[in-house]
């Protein structure tokens, strides 16, 4: 529900923050930042802005601090932040700024400053920043699944797709080996593809298993848009189920759980699904990865609400703050007391 306020003036340019837009930063989380920017540019004045490598076509965070001053007012600039461990560096160059921080993984350590608001981009992450920073504004801003994939109904030459990236030990030195052994067209995908779309269309199951490594990394899966985008362009998806894929996934209804108990399990269900001479019909796409002109229309939103807290705070009310969270440490010495007690 929408209340109209003052919310309704125009909105600050905008500017995105990323530490460089080239193939060294090649990733999912660039490619999505990308594609809020280019949304955005729709709203209202939008430019990327790098900060760890200077480039012809984006200006550079240096430049701009020392051409702008700080303010919060409606004339200056929202600056949004987004990229993992740099997140706690920038929030301290822009202090004194408007600035909001658009959350993918969460786990990364640290505590927002009161009244930066969060863009979540799943429930998962939100629920994160629900628990760690309850008096921020919080909104869930889930990112878009791109024009490109769809089902194209092409023949299917690839019975299953890996991508090398993020997939487990247990599925390219276990799984694929065993799928391969029973006569199953089997592609690892090595390094960055630009037009993975094409790659879907081709194969008939796609693998995503990336729960090891978000758990060596200590971060988690903060939207997981590779098993989204497979789905929309009819590859039937087996995937684990960490973190934010469990906001999209529904095991035996929109997908399998993979690696569910035994190797011969994954090995039947993958195997039944690539011999069907009839493919299953494929599960649409779940209403957490939105379309373009969905998330248009919810960026459009939020940016109404974070400039109108930001409003808000520049005629001189006061963030809420967070009560400070116990040391572990102290929460568990004293429940271990009340036990011995």
């Amino acid at each position: 529900m929408r209340v109209r306020t003052l919310r309704d003036a125009p909105l600050r340019p905008l500017k995105v923050l990323l530490p460089g837009t080239g193939p060294r930063f090649q990733c999912g989380g660039l490619a999505v930042e990308l594609q809020l920017a280019a949304t955005a540019r729709t709203l209202v004045t939008t430019q990327v802005v790098t900060y760890g490598q200077r480039q012809g076509d984006a200006p550079f965070l240096d430049d701009l601090l020392r051409q702008e001053p700080a303010s919060i007012q409606r004339q200056a600039s929202l600056w949004l932040v987004s990229w993992g461990f740099h997140v706690p560096r920038l929030l301290g160059r822009l202090r004194g700024r408007a600035v909001a921080y658009h959350a993918h993984s969460s786990g990364y350590g640290f505590q927002l400053p009161p009244g930066v608001p969060v863009l979540a981009v799943s429930r998962h992450t939100m629920a994160y920043w629900g628990a760690q920073a309850p008096h921020n504004p919080l909104f869930l801003l889930p990112n878009a699944l791109g024009p490109a994939f769809c089902n194209r109904g092409v023949a299917r030459d690839l019975d299953v797709l890996v991508q090398r990236r993020k997939t487990s030990a247990y599925v390219l030195h276990t799984l694929v080996p065993a799928l391969r052994a029973r006569g199953l067209r089997v592609h690892v995908q090595e390094g960055w593809v630009d037009r993975l779309e094409g790659l879907f269309n081709r194969s008939k199951v796609y693998l995503y298993d990336s729960a090891d490594h978000w758990n060596r990394a200590g971060v988690s899966e903060g939207f997981g848009l590779p098993p989204l985008e497979a789905l929309a362009c009819g590859c039937v998806v087996f995937s684990s189920l960490n973190h934010a894929l469990a906001d999209h996934f529904t095991p035996g209804v929109n997908c399998f759980q993979i690696g569910a108990g035994t190797l011969a399990t994954d090995v039947e269900r993958i195997w039944s699904v690539c011999r069907m001479e009839t493919p299953p019909t494929p599960a649409a796409a779940p209403a957490s990865a939105p379309r373009g002109n969905h998330q248009h229309h919810q960026l459009g939103q939020v940016l109404q609400e974070v400039n109108a807290h930001w409003d808000r705070l520049a005629a001189g009310d006061q963030p809420l703050r967070s009560t400070p969270n116990p040391w572990p440490l102290a929460v568990r010495c004293k429940r271990w007391l009340r036990r011995w007690r």
